[in-house]
């Protein structure tokens, strides 16, 4: 097609074998053209764009070196992963990246041998390529064979604490492990702590091992933009007879940094690391996120998640908005609120922009706190921050929250300390799919003595969330809204502060209540409306709260309808679950009362549209009709005909 490039080299290769006939000056050229058909898919597809350009040349190096799939290349987050995709006989589907049926946008286990664990969160691939190793070391067998084990984790990831236990512990094994640090500056948000302090400090010296001698220029500085703009290097300590670093402590031999867009450099390296590695090796080479793209190396996130776009210009084709995002209205009445309240401060997991706490961090720098990939941490400072009379918003994806579901448990809820959790990313989320759907807070978060747990039903109602919360203390409380736009209702001057507890009745009709948990409720209105037509007006009512529920709201429907049935976006065991025990308790079901719960299937949904995700779901709006009719006993005219 015209609007492709022009991909000689890559036209010729169909998996990474056949990288292994092209000289070292073939593989270069092949990294160019890998760069343009991977700008050119995602302006198809959208996705993420930045992450997979800085490792471009690093994943031509990697497979050209390597026997993958029997070598095990670990890619920490996963979003980085579409160039290896490309490479991995995925080529001809690339165009289907985060698509229904189509090609995952993480590394993902079924999809292909080449991606043999699969990760769209982070700082997971060292514990994994750790676990590679010791499985081939034990006589572990797979189909493909078990070689080599490299885990590739960003200079964001490496933050995590998960990363360093596995480092600590890889180090104490001294089993042949290579893990390289792809250190570009940028995670999703710059990196931020004393690990990217440090990493800012290594500059290069001499040359400081046999291995590293290896690499073109090892022996002398850097290049001088590359040292401007990275500002990386090797620290010598000096006075110390060994010499080292923090990761050489850990137990790693260090080879560093390098330049990863280098393939002079990258090449010699990663060849006498398979020839000469013993024990755990951390190669360290600096990349720039967005390589070799203009419109993405000048954005403020380096184009890491962009919708389809063109390629000339690099303008994104984002179709008009008729609502504010469910994530944008939060960043603002946070930031209202806070300027009403100096007690106020705000905490996210280096996803500032993804929160809308971008909006928070420009008003209120002192009282905004990015503490990088590091969830557990964010909870337990959250926690302490409450402790010392601060009043912390705690604004994490459902899926993020659930790395520091321990510290919810123990450093927060035991000691009902008033935390704010503002859980985006609520229901099911579209092209980033299971590793992203917010499946299970509402089970997780309710089943916590305690703790106050909302969903909001429209953007005005997320409002009066956010109000609520930051006038309670008295213990932990959350609310929960999903990616995307609101629906359009009108917001309210002010978010108004909501009666703990107490949901609301939307309308009043016969024979069937429905009690609806989060933004379902357009979907359940729109039931509504059909029904209508068919002679049956049911009752409506917005839940507000899974925790503690509206008793007397509950109770009232039950006592009053033949049947009740309840809608959420989340799985098993969340607010449906608490409104059956609550009518066990209290013998309803004695009485003949038809009771169901609309919830997530037991499945993990893979990508597609929102829509079509519900779909699969069963939780759009024909669905919840035709679960009223089955219920009512009320046969559709296609079955009257059968």
């Amino acid at each position: 097609m015209s609007d492709r490039p022009n991909t000689p080299l890559l036209d010729l290769v169909n998996r990474p074998a056949d990288l292994m006939r092209l000289s070292d000056v073939q593989l270069t050229q092949l990294a160019s053209e890998l760069r343009s058909e991977t700008i050119s898919a995602v302006s198809v597809t959208g996705g993420h764009l930045g992450a997979g350009l800085g490792v471009v040349e690093l994943t031509v190096a990697l497979h050209a070196v390597f026997d993958t799939p029997r070598d095990k290349i670990v890619w920490d987050v996963g979003h980085q992963c579409y160039p290896h995709k490309i490479l991995t006989e995925r080529r001809d589907r690339i165009r289907t990246l985060r698509m229904k049926d189509g090609l995952s946008g993480f590394t993902k286990r079924s999809e292909s041998p080449y991606d043999p664990f699969g990760a769209a969160h982070s700082s997971t691939s060292i514990s994994a390529a750790l676990g590679f190793a010791v499985a081939r070391d034990l006589g572990g067998v797979t189909p493909e064979g078990l070689g080599d084990a490299i885990a590739v984790i960003g200079d964001g990831s490496m933050s995590a604490g998960m990363a360093f236990e596995a480092m600590n512990n890889a180090g104490h094994l001294k089993k042949r492990l290579i893990v390289i640090l792809n250190d570009n500056e940028m995670s999703i948000a710059p990196p931020v702590g004393a690990l990217s302090s440090y990493l800012s400090r290594l500059y290069a010296e001499e040359p400081f091992q046999d291995l590293k001698a290896a690499a073109k220029g090892a022996v002398s500085l850097l290049p001088e933009p590359f040292r401007e703009g990275a500002k990386r290097a090797k620290d010598m300590l000096k006075g110390m007879a060994m010499g080292g670093t923090m990761f050489e402590e850990l137990g790693f031999s260090y080879i560093g940094p390098i330049d990863g867009h280098d393939m002079d450099q990258l090449l010699p390296v990663l060849r006498t690391v398979k020839a000469r590695a013993t024990g755990p090796i951390l190669i360290h080479a600096l990349t720039k996120k967005g390589k070799g793209y203009a419109p993405a190396e000048t954005a403020r996130d380096k184009g890491h998640a962009t919708a389809k776009f063109d390629m000339v210009t690099g303008e994104q084709k984002k179709s008009p908005s008729n609502a504010p995002s469910y994530t944008s209205v939060f960043g603002k009445t946070l930031v209202e609120e806070a300027g009403r309240d100096d007690k106020i401060v705000a905490v996210t997991a280096a996803m500032p922009d993804g929160t809308g706490l971008n909006l928070f961090a420009e008003r209120f720098p002192s009282r905004c706190f990015d503490v990088g990939i590091a969830e557990q941490h964010g909870v337990t400072f959250s926690a302490a921050l409450a402790a010392g009379g601060m009043k912390p918003f705690c604004a994490m994806y459902s899926t993020f929250l659930q790395r520091g579901y321990d510290q919810v448990v123990h450093d927060v809820s035991i000691q009902r300390l008033p935390v704010r959790f503002a859980i985006d990313r609520a229901g099911l989320v579209g092209a980033d799919g299971a590793t992203h759907a917010g499946s299970f807070d509402i089970a997780y978060m309710a089943n916590l003595p305690g703790m106050v747990v909302m969903a909001a039903a429209d953007e005005a109602e997320l409002m009066h969330m956010v109000a609520t919360a930051a006038a309670h203390d008295d213990g932990p409380i959350a609310f929960r809204y999903p990616r995307g736009e609101g629906v359009g209702v009108d917001l309210p001057e002010r978010g108004e502060v909501l009666e703990i507890g107490k949901g609301r009745m939307i309308q009043t009709g016969s024979r069937v209540a429905l009690l609806s948990f989060g933004t379902r409720l357009s979907e359940v209105q729109k039931a509504a409306e059909a029904l209508e037509a068919r002679g049956i007006r049911p009752t409506i009512a917005d839940a507000r709260f899974a925790k503690p529920l509206d008793r007397d709201l509950i109770l009232d429907l039950a006592a009053g309808y033949e049947a009740l049935i309840t809608i959420e976006e989340g799985a098993v065991g969340g607010f449906g679950s608490h409104v059956a025990q609550l009518l066990a308790e209290e013998a309803v079901f004695d009485s003949g009362l038809k009771y169901r719960s609309m919830v997530l299937p037991d499945i993990f949904i893979d990508q597609s549209s929102p829509a079509d995700m519900y779909s699969t779901a069963a939780m759009n709006a024909e669905q919840i009709e035709a679960k009223v009719l089955e219920v009512l006993g009320v046969a559709t005219i296609g079955e009257q005909r059968a």
